[in-house]
């Protein structure tokens, strides 16, 4: 049955591109399998697009702020329209990582030890001595990042007092600042689909051609690749999974979501963060460990319609 499918992506958020990426590729899909896609951006246009455009099914590919904070979704609420992918309170826990990270601990789910440091001062020298005791209790290297945001955007790898000051700049450009504990290890991620029960897709290392997995390794050929399944004991392959579905359920995700893990030399994952609305693009990780798990990218973009429709209780569904 062809569907009304409104496609947002866009926003403030320094991912900007990568969403537009992402919808581009999901709208393809979808109009691929008959369906009418719009592509619409989150701007002050978009609630009167959505009201007006008698739209089935609105997909959400907007991530970083708008998106991952839960603002597209409560939109969605009020105006009563079925969306895909986690709810307003699971995908604004995902965006803020200290609030996810206390809900980790509550569960009993390891996550690396981290302090805040806020973005503002009255006086420089507070900063300097949060960075300095943050440091102290957390040891180097330490990972500075934002609290909010993604795509590895901001982060700087710390070794030595000399660079905690420009870390902190560069993390507090985009608001408050996460410092947290390094884990040495090899970097997972495992994507997480469907609902009662979700199941966890094979585990997915990451390979990087640069020093950093940052945003220039996620999103150009060639300086990145993925090794499926990781490179670990089966075992260590199910704690991987086992960890990052208790962690998807912990924050009360649904539909998707992708959980980033590092296994130290031990073998125990540490889960890192968990991205509500994952990159959809022709290089994103999720993609690649459905098609690995033997979902085609269109079968993944209709099962998230779907599910929204049923979900709402639509006749279409």
């Amino acid at each position: 049955m062809s569907l009304r499918i409104a496609v947002v992506c866009g926003g403030p958020s320094p991912e900007v591109d990568v969403s537009r990426l992402s919808a581009a590729q999901v709208a393809a899909a979808l109009r691929g399998l008959g369906h009418h896609c719009t592509t619409l951006e989150v701007d002050a246009e978009l609630w009167p697009a959505l009201l007006a455009g008698g739209y089935d099914c609105v997909f959400i590919a907007v991530h970083g702020r708008f998106g991952e904070d839960g603002t597209v979704q409560g939109v969605c609420e009020l105006l009563g329209l079925p969306y895909t992918g986690s709810g307003l309170l699971a995908t604004a826990l995902c965006f803020d990582k200290v609030a996810a990270k206390r809900l980790f601990v509550a569960e009993g789910i390891a996550t690396p030890a981290w302090r805040s440091v806020s973005a503002t001062a009255a006086d420089p020298g507070e900063i300097e001595q949060a960075m300095a005791g943050a440091a102290a209790e957390l040891g180097f290297p330490l990972v500075v990042k934002p609290r909010n945001g993604g795509s590895t955007i901001g982060l700087s790898i710390v070794r030595a007092a000399a660079g905690l000051q420009p870390a902190w700049e560069t993390a507090a450009a985009f608001g408050e600042v996460l410092c947290e504990r390094f884990v040495a290890g090899i970097e997972v991620t495992v994507g997480i689909l469907g609902d009662n029960p979700p199941r966890a897709l094979p585990t997915l290392e990451i390979v990087s051609e640069r020093p950093l997995y940052d945003y220039a390794a996620k999103y150009t050929a060639g300086q990145s690749h993925h090794v499926i399944p990781a490179r670990l004991p089966e075992d260590g392959r199910r704690a991987c999974q086992y960890a990052a579905l208790r962690a998807h359920l912990a924050l009360g995700c649904r539909d998707l979501s992708r959980v980033d893990v590092i296994v130290d030399g031990g073998g125990q994952p540490w889960v890192l963060e968990v991205n509500a609305i994952p990159g959809l693009t022709e290089l994103s990780l999720l993609p690649d460990a459905a098609r690995a798990a033997g979902t085609a990218f269109p079968d993944l973009c209709q099962g998230l319609v779907d599910a929204a429709l049923a979900r709402s209780g639509s006749p279409r569904s």
